[in-house]
């Protein structure tokens, strides 16, 4: 019997090791990319570009007019075809997640309610069979988020293909996550009518208290006994970490920015459902926004039906810095689709390529390196035949990361070119 289960063991394991991709190599050649519409991620865009990169940074980036010679040089012909920065997806649970229906595959959450010294980066899984498949629509960067209860953890950020978790990071324990608490809730007995949370000013009390304390704490220089969860609050009031507070409704934003400000701490909203309400005032504050699933259906009765699709366009005119983002692990390959959403009610095509490229940099603090296609910059982005905003017509072909071309294969892909061949006519 025992050697029926050791053979069981090892039939199951061997099918699942056979899709994970091996990281790339570091850039050994130089680099250049000739003939693709470039769109660099700053809102510009570069016809018949020439793009070059060398020791996994970007060389050369300019039109073909310049006639600049590039001997020795590995030659891509891109002429027809797409290029752009490596998308950045904010607020993921990627690497964190596997299957949600299967609780020994989810490590993204831990106990209590106000958890700022969890670190969601030591759980980060860079053998994630799902990783492979963000990546293969653009997805080059990510930020890994815990979630919890008041306050899960705290984040970083990775780049999408590396051997483990430390050579993953691109900036390590880069924000504390705080879920504003909310002014209402949901009373079951009563067929789910919406009534006051009668608990909301003693939530928010507890967390002046902890944010007070924190703040006290980071000013002293030597303790005695080291407070877990105050030292992972330092960076909030040395400017070395971001308070990212998840919160969606008018009144809720408004106090959730006042509760940062009392600590001189400028806070980034997560979900902004009713950012489009209140633009002077997110403006006024300086309070950027990442708005969450903009593919979704609006909270009230009463707001247009389209509103979500419409929300980035209203913060772009008003002048606030806002990306986008979605919720969970593998939703994450969504990503373009869903700037592509807004592109039909509004925004500018190159704003929307902005919205996950340089507008996330800039929001995550990473901008300096990566977000657009600057000569300086890290050259991680892709090649895509098709408009990559349409999942009917986007097909990327290339992806590099530091200039490391990597795998673009999945679990998916596998599986497509199985069944395609058991039923394809013989």
């Amino acid at each position: 019997m025992r050697n029926i289960y050791i053979l069981l063991l090892i039939a199951f394991i061997i099918p699942n090791l056979k899709a994970q991709q091996t990281p790339a190599k570091k850039q050994a050649e130089r680099i250049v990319i000739m003939g693709a519409t470039a769109h660099l991620g700053n809102g510009q865009i570069i016809e018949n570009s020439i793009i070059a990169f060398e020791d996994g940074k970007f060389s050369t980036v300019a039109n073909q007019a310049i006639g600049q010679g590039f001997d020795g040089y590995k030659i891509i012909e891109a002429t027809g075809k797409h290029l752009y920065p490596g998308f950045i997806a904010p607020n993921t649970q990627l690497g964190l997640k596997e299957i949600d229906a299967v609780r020994a595959t989810r490590d993204s959450r831990e106990i209590g309610s106000l958890n700022p010294n969890i670190r969601s980066i030591i759980a980060y899984n860079t053998d994630s069979k799902v990783t492979p498949t963000v990546r293969s629509n653009g997805v080059l960067i990510a930020q890994v988020v815990p979630q919890g209860s008041t306050i899960p953890g705290t984040s970083s950020i990775v780049q999408l293909d590396a051997w483990n978790w430390e050579d993953a990071i691109i900036k390590e324990d880069d924000a504390i996550y705080l879920n504003w608490p909310s002014m209402f809730s949901r009373d079951w007995r009563n067929h789910g009518a919406i009534k006051k949370n009668e608990k909301y000013e003693k939530e928010v009390k507890k967390l002046e208290s902890l944010f007070t304390e924190a703040s006290v704490y980071s000013n002293k220089t030597n303790t005695k006994k080291q407070n877990l969860k105050l030292d992972a609050m330092r960076g909030l009031f040395d400017e070395k970490k971001k308070l990212f507070i998840n919160v969606n409704f008018v009144k809720s934003i408004t106090a959730a920015v006042l509760f940062a400000e009392k600590f001189d701490i400028k806070p980034v909203i997560i979900g902004g459902r009713d950012s489009y309400m209140i633009t002077d005032f997110l403006k006024k504050h300086n309070v950027s926004v990442i708005l969450k699933n903009t593919q979704s259906l609006p909270r009230r009765e009463d707001d247009a039906i389209d509103q979500p699709f419409k929300t980035p366009g209203v913060l772009e005119k008003a002048g606030i810095l806002y990306g986008l983002s979605i919720g969970g692990a593998w939703e994450q390959r969504n990503l373009p689709f869903q700037a592509g959403q807004c592109i039909a009610y509004g925004l500018d095509k190159e704003a929307a390529v902005q919205a996950i490229t340089l507008n996330n940099a800039k929001i995550l603090g990473i901008d300096k390196s990566v977000g657009s296609i600057e000569e300086g910059k890290s050259a991680t982005f892709f090649i895509c035949k098709g408009d990559v905003f349409d999942m009917r017509t986007s097909k990327v072909q290339q992806a590099f990361i530091d200039g490391r071309e990597i795998d673009l294969n999945n679990k998916q892909k596998d599986l497509y070119n199985k069944f395609k061949a058991k039923y394809e006519k013989r």
